[in-house]
């Protein structure tokens, strides 16, 4: 141990803060380094305000431009715009926090008949299935399909 400890007291006082704010930086809530972009469009208010009942589905494809999606559904139509907010951390994990749908319906006469923007609350969750379709044969390692091999 040296004698003269007072010397160090500084420089583990100050590795100490640099420590607290480096892990500090990690956490997401607590300022940490996250990166927000937006993928697909970008729904502005004010282009959201001239998309109204009775416009041509030309003049919505140039307020809007193309949409990202279209459905029909007998003799109606809709277009869909959809606006995704994710958040990566430093270290690569993302997640969605924010997502706007906006859905623009048309009716046979190609005119907007009415418009909808859906948010993540009005989302469903619904269950992945896991099931695996059964193959031909037995299920064999890499290592029980050499040894079989001879």
């Amino acid at each position: 141990m040296p004698k003269n400890t007072k010397n160090y007291r500084p420089i583990l006082f100050t590795s100490a803060i640099a420590a607290i704010i480096g892990l500090s930086a990690c956490a997401p809530g607590l300022g940490g380094f996250t990166s927000v972009r937006t993928q697909g469009y970008e729904i502005s208010e004010s282009a959201l305000q001239q998309v109204r009942v009775g416009q041509s589905q030309d003049l919505v494809i140039a307020v809007m431009g193309s949409p990202q999606t279209q459905g029909n559904f007998g003799n109606e139509s809709a277009f869909y715009y959809v606006e995704t907010k994710i958040e990566q951390t430093t270290f690569g994990l993302k997640t969605v926090s924010e997502r706007t749908v906006l859905a623009v319906y048309f009716d046979r006469n190609k005119r907007v008949s009415d418009k909808a923007v859906y948010t993540l609350q009005d989302g469903r969750l619904f269950a992945m299935e896991t099931r695996r379709t059964a193959s031909f044969g037995l299920d064999r390692t890499f290592v029980e399909q050499i040894l079989a091999s001879f």
